[in-house]
C-alpha cells in the first residue's frame, strides 16, 4: 500500500494545528488558576460575611468609616459611627468585619 504525499501532509497538518493551539489553552488554564479562581473565592467569602452580619458586630465600610451594627435588613445595615450618630449603608458597602472590642481600643 502506498500513501500519497497529499494525505501524509494533511495528517501532519492536523497535528501541527492542534499543537499551535496548545500555548493558548495553557495560557487560559494559568489565567484561571491565578486570577479567576482566587477572585471567585474572595467573592464567596465576602458574601458569606455579609450574610452573617448581626447586631453588635463592628465593621469597616467601603468609605473607611468604623462603627457598630445596630440594625440589619435584607439589603441595608445601620451602623452607629458615634454616640447617637447612625448611618444606613448597603450591605455591599461593608468591607471588613472587625473583632469585638476593636473600636474601644482605638
Amino acid at each position: 500500500m502506498f500513501i500519497s504525499n497529499a494525505y501524509a501532509q494533511t495528517a501532519a497538518g492536523a497535528e501541527g494545528s492542534l499543537m499551535s493551539f496548545l500555548p493558548i489553552i495553557l495560557m487560559f488554564v494559568v489565567l484561571y488558576f491565578l486570577m479567576i479562581r482566587p477572585q471567585m473565592k474572595r467573592q464567596k467569602e465576602q458574601k458569606s460575611m455579609m450574610d452573617a452580619l448581626t447586631k453588635g458586630d463592628e465593621v469597616v465600610t467601603a468609605g473607611g468609616m468604623l462603627g457598630k451594627v445596630t440594625k440589619v435588613t435584607d439589603a441595608y445595615v445601620t451602623v452607629e459611627i458615634a454616640n447617637g450618630t447612625e448611618v444606613v449603608v448597603q450591605k455591599a458597602a461593608v468591607s471588613t468585619l472587625l473583632p469585638k472590642g476593636t473600636i474601644k481600643s482605638l
